[in-house]
């Protein structure tokens, strides 16, 4: 694959999929910004590289984000080459071999895997030309991004931050946030179900120092394993060898004894001690789209910086999406496709997270079925897998292409029956969904319609030629009616009757009902279905109307339907970091104008209670 991030660049360039931004830029919201308009064109837009950043070195952001540039990073031409690699290498693996002859077919198969093991190499590594140790580093030096408005300052977006286990020497390379606090020192932002934190709490029990070793840039395949769902205890850097073809090889850091791999740009090392108080960190504008708000994490010290000459700082930019962290997402379904299938559940045919779902709150996975309830345990085995345990609304379907034919999956929804094919359940949810009645905690919803033909008969929806709005309801959007038997409502913040208003309204023949705030409505129904999967806990608001489910998606804040946890604010730049871009649009050599995505999300951040 690639020796090194600038030859990625390279490839980039030659395919069409990069732009150099010549004119100086900040590091401090102007990249964001550029970033986020970029992002958001058809198709994800172009890898933007910021030459001149106020700092020594250059800025690379999108660079996975778009179909093509995904595949490039993976070396595929397609991302189903994945699915069908990995279909192979298990069907090789668990193969009968009755005979000798059998076993020793299977010799080329086990050399080509061991060849994707990592190596240690001696001496030092190219990640090492530059080394600044003693008072020699400053964290200020780096081109860090600060992306939002109230985010709590300055955040590196892409480390890979390698962790050991104490106990078993087991390496783990996460992606987690760090907040920039000073020269020296930065958080460390592990949840609570991440190995970063199993390994943070093996070394409190053990009463030692935790070394770290936090690199960036490289190969691309490092940053897309650190994202990965890899299994506990499994090394990322295997996934990283399976995708490049070749073993990642990695060297000693100069100031701890954890390796790297030697052809990264920068490595930062350092330890977090156990034994330190935590400190606030955050909020941060997170995938969500929603601030995560602060709270309290570890401190990383650093000890060292190293890097390549003509070294490149790589980094993204979450938010309101879609954003780059969506075709990582796609990427990470076809991996994982395989696995699911081979190891858990053979029945799964595809499985699809769409980016209205930010990674976790929506999956649709189509099955084959050959008994009742089927669909019910598909879900109910998936939520019990992996990260896959952090989703909240799945959809299960039995008819092809049960996950890429909306037309046919509205269909099916119209056709659903209430509440036979409704599985209601509690479970982990991901730190940062802030709907959640607990912290990590909360509900889960599936609809299970692999015993409903798309192609049947409907119900008829009966609707008004003009509503009466009433009951709390002020608006109504009726266009998804026809397509999946359901409405948009928008209603207000106090008490509310969704039963009776469709009473009242002789509305008939509906599946679906979701209520927002009143300050949705000139949303697009992709950006309503990002709130609507945000906002909602199925434990709790989540209710049977007779043969219609309601979801209550209003912000809660304030205490509706009884939230008393702390509500965020949706993640946009703010009026002067806008006028500044667009004052200075011409200068970066971008093309044609694109407005920023953020204006039309100005009148979500008015909501009463909402936080930063």
């Amino acid at each position: 694959m690639y020796k090194n991030l600038s030859e990625y660049i390279r490839a980039l360039e030659r395919a069409g999929e990069l732009v150099r931004v010549a004119a100086e830029v900040d590091p401090e919201l102007e990249i964001a910004e550029l970033t986020d308009r970029e992002s958001k064109r058809p198709g994800g837009g172009r890898a933007l590289l910021f030459e001149r950043t106020g700092t020594p070195f250059p800025v690379l952001t999108n660079m996975m984000g778009s179909d093509r540039r995904i595949a490039l990073a993976l070396g595929v031409e397609r991302l189903d080459e994945l699915t069908e690699r990995i279909d192979g290498l298990f069907a090789e693996l668990t193969a009968p071999k009755p005979s000798l002859a059998d076993k020793l077919r299977m010799l080329p198969l086990l050399k080509k895997m061991s060849r994707w093991l990592p190596r240690n190499r001696s001496g030092r590594g190219e990640c090492q030309q530059v080394v600044l140790e003693g008072g020699q580093f400053r964290l200020s030096s780096l081109p860090v991004l600060r992306c939002w408005p109230h985010d709590g300052g300055r955040f590196v977006t892409l480390p890979l931050v390698h962790t050991e286990d104490p106990l078993t020497g087991i390496r783990n390379v996460g992606m987690y946030r760090m907040q920039v606090f000073s020269d020296r020192t930065t958080g460390m932002h592990w949840h609570m179900h991440k190995t970063g934190a199993r390994h943070y709490e093996a070394y409190r029990a053990a009463g030692r120092r935790m070394p770290v070793a936090v690199c960036l840039g490289g190969d691309p395949a490092y940053t897309y394993a650190a994202t990965a769902p890899m299994p506990d205890n499994m090394d990322e850097y295997l996934l990283a060898g399976f995708l490049r073809r070749r073993p990642v090889e990695l060297v000693r850091c100069v100031s701890c004894g954890l390796r790297v791999p030697a052809d990264c740009d920068f490595v930062i090392e350092g330890y977090v001690d156990p034994a330190e108080e935590k400190v606030v960190e955050g909020p941060f504008g997170d995938h969500t789209g929603f601030y995560s708000l602060e709270d309290r994490y570890p401190v990383f010290h650093v000890t060292a910086i190293t890097h390549r000459r003509g070294a490149v700082y790589p980094a993204t930019i979450v938010g309101v999406p879609p954003q780059e962290d969506a075709y990582i997402a796609k990427a990470t379904e076809k991996i994982f496709l395989a696995p699911i299938r081979r190891a858990m559940l053979p029945e799964v045919g595809d499985l699809h997270m769409p980016w209205q779902g930010v990674a976790h709150n929506i999956a649709l996975v189509n099955i084959r079925a050959s008994y009742p309830g089927q669909g019910l345990r598909a879900a109910s085995s998936l939520w019990g897998a992996g990260q896959m345990m952090f989703n909240k609304f799945m959809v299960v379907t039995a008819f092809a292409d049960g996950v890429r034919d909306a037309e046919r999956l509205g269909r099916s929804l119209r056709r659903m029956r209430v509440p036979d094919d409704i599985l209601l359940s509690r479970g982990p949810l991901d730190v940062l969904d802030h709907a959640a009645p607990e912290m990590g905690l909360g509900g889960k919803l599936a609809v299970d319609l692999t015993t409903v033909a798309p192609d049947g008969p409907v119900d008829p929806v009966a609707l008004p030629a003009v509503w009466t709005c009433c009951e709390g309801v002020e608006a109504v959007d009726a266009a998804p009616a026809e397509t999946w038997g359901g409405l948009w409502l928008f209603a207000g913040r106090d008490g509310m009757d969704v039963g009776a208003f469709l009473r009242r309204n002789g509305a008939t023949g509906l599946r679906w009902v979701v209520v927002l705030d009143r300050e949705t409505e000139s949303l697009s129904c992709d950006d309503r279905l990002w709130i609507a999967s945000s906002n909602c806990d199925p434990s709790r608001d989540v209710t049977i109307e007779g043969d219609i489910v309601v979801l209550d998606a209003r912000t809660k804040a304030g205490g509706v339907n009884g939230f008393d946890r702390r509500w965020p604010n949706v993640v946009a730049s703010s009026a002067e970091t806008i006028a500044r871009v667009d004052a200075r649009w011409d200068e970066y050599g971008l093309g044609g104008f694109v407005e920023s995505p953020s204006v039309k999300y100005g009148a979500l951040q008015k909501r009463p209670g909402a936080e930063y």
